[in-house]
């Protein structure tokens, strides 16, 4: 089993992304966990509400503008993430500077490119 994958900000919803990223990491035996604002599954991974402590997360998907992304900062670096990838539209400055300050790794990328061409 690859490495563990959190998608910050899930949605139950087919039609988004982070929707999709799910149903793919699921597809690559990538194990996934999920945190959006409703809680629900998608292809067998619960979407929680509430920021779970999750063991042995490599990887944060982040599906969450920067300005939503502010009341997770703590969360994100508590989790000791070997990387987080900003998928388009989530880029943050702010959230970089911690990342660099907590020797976290990071990406601008898309999951579902990277998913797809064999780069995650």
């Amino acid at each position: 089993m690859k490495k563990k994958t959190l998608v910050l900000g899930a949605s139950l919803n087919p039609a988004r992304y982070s929707n999709l990223a799910i149903e793919r990491l699921v597809r690559k035996n990538i194990a996934t966990e999920a945190v959006g604002l409703k809680e629900g599954t998608v292809n067998g991974v619960t979407i929680n509400s509430e920021m779970i402590d999750f063991e042995g997360i490599d990887t944060i998907t982040l599906y969450l503008n920067a300005k939503r992304q502010e009341a997770f900062y703590d969360y994100i670096i508590d989790l000791q993430p070997k990387r987080v990838i900003f998928n388009p539209g989530t880029e943050n400055p702010v959230l970089y500077d911690l990342l660099r300050k907590n020797n976290i790794d990071f990406q601008n990328a898309c999951t579902l490119v990277m998913l797809s061409t064999n780069h995650y």
